[in-house]
């Protein structure tokens, strides 16, 4: 249950909206942790004003659990390492979230370890239970939940997730220790699923709604959802954003939300402009997440973007099979010369010396 201080201030940050971004795994050419440059991404992440870090979980790639790479707590000790660092130095509380999978016993024992190691919540994946029913699943959820504040996922099956309807949200929100959902459905009616089951939980101002809808970010970030309970209107918003895509470019990312926020603010000013934003963001996804080859190079990608900013020194993925797929390079080049605005590079190189120390 949330009963620590230090639980019910996560919340609170989580319901004011941050960036969360998915944190990738850097080899060596090798496919060995370089774990300099891993240590030096999450600095960049921290001093590019993100709210949290999310770590082990998709983006940072599954294999991590492998016994032959055997890296899934070590990577975990270095982010909450490099981001208690940065909280020293800043004063500022990062939301530190675990990725956590698999089967309920497997799930039960990386969040246990999650929870020794510092992480605040954990992102939970129900890819591994993919012919369970809904009843199996909110008992599985549950197990998890006993052990740590669970942030809801729901992963596209593009990429190994799976469907998840109406009635399996309503009950997951009716689990206590639930603080987020992540919607990465990629998929508008699923997506007001997760929404409506909020609206209708009762919840709205108790768990946070978070974007994971790398292709439609800007949109998700601007729009109320609305829904008719008991004679009145339920409202509900997504706070912020835990995506794959905001590995990359995430002072910009920074910057966007508060621009949101801001629109918010002044009742839909400048909400044209960041609606084409938002056509040109997705534009870039496209590129970076491999959607015309259905993701295969998502990742690839976005370690290739980091590469060519000198934070990865190599776009080497665990599985040797894992790389670009063609034409994807040249998508890469098209959206960078398109879209210079959208791009960090300047902050990255004033100081990803700093970051490499």
């Amino acid at each position: 249950m949330l009963t620590s201080s230090s639980d019910c201030e996560i919340r609170k940050t989580l319901l004011r909206g941050v960036v969360i971004p998915a944190h990738p795994l850097v080899l060596t050419a090798e496919r060995k942790l370089d774990e300099r440059r891993q240590i030096a991404l999450s600095r960049y992440y921290c001093d590019a004003g993100v709210g949290g870090i999310a770590v082990g979980v998709h983006t940072t790639q599954f294999a991590i659990r492998d016994p032959k790479h055997n890296l899934f707590e070590w990577v975990l000790r270095l982010g909450v390492a490099t981001m208690r660092e940065h909280e020293q130095a800043s004063g500022k509380r990062l939301v530190k979230v675990a990725g956590v999978c698999g089967p309920t016993g497997q799930a039960v024992q990386e969040a246990v370890r999650a929870r020794e190691i510092g992480y605040d919540a954990g992102l939970l994946s129900l890819a591994a239970l993919g012919e369970a029913s809904t009843t199996e699943l909110i008992e599985h959820c549950r197990r998890v939940a006993a052990v740590i504040p669970l942030f809801g996922f729901y992963l596209q099956p593009a990429v190994g997730g799976r469907l998840l309807d109406y009635q399996f949200w309503r009950e997951f929100l009716e689990i206590e220790n639930v603080v987020a959902v992540k919607v990465a459905a990629f998929n508008r009616y699923h997506t007001l699923d997760v929404a409506r089951a909020l609206a209708e939980s009762g919840r709205s101002t108790d768990v946070a709604l978070y974007t994971g809808n790398d292709d439609n970010i800007v949109a998700d970030l601007l729009t109320e959802f609305r829904f008719a309970e008991a004679g009145e209107t339920v409202a509900v918003h997504f706070a912020g954003g835990l995506l794959g895509h905001w590995a990359v470019w995430t002072r910009r990312a920074v910057e966007l939300l508060d621009a949101v926020r801001e629109c918010k603010r002044l009742g839909g000013r400048n909400a044209f402009a960041l609606l084409a934003q938002s056509a040109e963001i997705t534009d870039v996804n496209a590129a970076f997440f491999d959607a015309k080859n259905n993701f295969a190079g998502c990742i690839a990608g976005l370690h290739e973007v980091l590469r060519r900013q000198g934070l990865m020194t190599s776009r080497s993925c665990l599985d040797p099979h894992e790389d670009l797929s063609p034409g994807q390079m040249e998508e890469i080049d098209r959206v960078y010369a398109c879209y210079p605005h959208l791009n960090d590079d300047g902050f990255v190189a004033q100081y990803l010396e700093h970051w490499l120390r």
